[in-house]
């Protein structure tokens, strides 16, 4: 018999001494199951990542061709499902002309877009806007691209030529806005402030497009404000789509939702790409981005680059969520579930914010009380109320992520309808629960 897991394997996100996660031996729709027999509910996609479900019938079947076929070739000789995949992202982006670079998963997607818009701006040390509170992966380049709590006491985003700047977070907007639409347009403000007064100039403007780990959802005004002041300072705008691409947040990928208007530079997948079946990510350039490359040397390289196996996985799962319509269903469901969870907030005091919706992504942000908007616990600390309602759902065979104060809703698109309201009527319990010291 192997070790068990928490003697030999170090876990992401935890204190190793405090890890106690069931083995997972399968898993099927939108429910996975443990060695005990114990089935969960999975209202997360685990990672955000399991789009299609778990053990997608026609991806599993493409990676067990493929594999009887040929599982790897390195990136200096071709392969078909490789050109294939790049052909189709370029196709469903709109991005004619352009180019796709593989890659592994999304923080080294991330690192090689600003790679790309560093080079073909010739800024080789040219500044990297991102925005405080955001996430871009956690290796040392992504890391300090990150606004995150969690990577910035790690590394030095000054060393990496990156500052970061608010974020368009208009529940508690930090411009003191009092508007939504006030507060997309100040954020902009303010990006474009920072593109004009760096004295080094600015290579590239990296942002999470909507849906992050960060729970904020930018106002609807906010990515077409921002597309154009990067078009007008002459900066490349790269759109990190790796959790609101692939149905997410109700299209393909999230900037498309302001058509023309919204078009990125660059943009990053990973997760959806091959609905976490294996690891995959893409930097996808524009006809112009990568133009400027196109007679440079391109001084990267991945052993695992485009590999043939990951990206047959990638061609399935692009062809599922076609097959089964899963981009209008996840528009549809989402429009269930946050008008679900808005009825449930009039029950509720502790839900003091509910947003997203898009798609089959929901933020609630709970409070101790909604008329000051006081945190069930500051950002970057655990909030015990949160963690117990987390720990007695997958109790009770529902499995949710959160974060801080914040609860995350971001099920598989091929869940039911009969799924959602199940879950849902779970957390209408447990919030009860939480409330019940509140009213004695």
């Amino acid at each position: 018999m192997p070790m068990p897991e928490q003697a030999t394997v170090l876990h992401s996100w935890c204190v190793q001494s405090r890890w106690r996660g069931p083995t997972i031996v399968g898993g099927a729709g939108a429910r996975f199951w443990d060695d005990q027999g114990r089935t969960y509910l999975d209202m997360s996609s685990l990672a955000e990542c399991v789009n299609l479900g778990h053990q997608h019938p026609k991806v599993v079947a493409a990676i067990r061709d493929q594999a009887a076929r040929l599982c790897y070739i390195t990136a200096a000789w071709g392969a078909e499902p490789r050109a294939e995949l790049a052909q189709r992202l370029l196709e469903l982006g709109g991005f004619t002309g352009g180019r796709v670079y593989f890659t592994l998963g999304g923080a080294d997607a991330n690192e090689h877009a600003v790679k790309f818009a560093r080079q073909a701006s010739a800024r080789p040390h040219g500044t990297i806007i991102t925005r405080s509170r955001s996430y871009h992966g956690a290796t040392y380049a992504a890391g300090a691209l990150s606004g995150d709590l969690r990577t910035s006491r790690q590394m030095d985003p000054a060393a990496f030529h990156v500052v970061h700047c608010p974020p368009p977070y208009a529940y508690r907007c930090p411009f003191g806005t009092t508007s939504d639409e006030a507060c997309g347009r100040a954020a902009v403000q303010e990006v474009e402030r920072l593109i004009q007064e760096d004295p080094h100039g600015v290579a590239a403007v990296v942002m999470e497009t909507d849906a992050g780990t960060n729970g904020i959802v930018p106002p609807d005004n906010y990515w077409p404000l921002l597309r154009e002041a990067t078009r007008r300072q002459g900066v490349f705008l790269v759109a990190d789509e790796v959790m609101s691409g692939f149905g997410r947040c109700g299209e393909w990928f999230a900037w498309q939702r302001y058509g023309e208007a919204g078009r990125p530079d660059l943009m990053t997948l990973a997760k959806g790409l091959t609905g976490g079946h294996l690891p995959l990510a893409a930097v996808v350039l524009s006809r112009e981005a990568a133009a400027a490359l196109e007679n440079q040397m391109l001084y990267t390289g991945l052993t695992y680059c485009g590999h043939p196996l990951c990206c047959a996985a990638g061609l399935a799962a692009l062809a599922a969520y076609e097959e089964e319509d899963l981009i209008r269903r996840s528009r549809v469901l989402g429009a269930e579930l946050l008008r679900q969870l808005k009825a449930m907030q009039e029950r509720h005091p502790s839900m003091g914010d509910v947003r997203g919706g898009r798609g089959l992504f929901a933020v609630v942000e709970l409070v101790k009380d909604r008329t000051t908007r006081e945190p069930l616990a500051p950002w970057g600390q655990d909030a015990p109320e949160l963690r117990a309602l987390v720990d007695q759902a997958r109790a009770g065979g529902v499995s949710f992520a959160a974060r801080s104060n914040l609860l995350f809703l971001a099920p598989p698109l091929v869940i039911t309808e009969g799924e959602l309201d199940e879950a849902l009527r779970v957390l209408d319990a447990l919030l009860t629960d939480l409330e019940a010291p509140w009213r004695s």
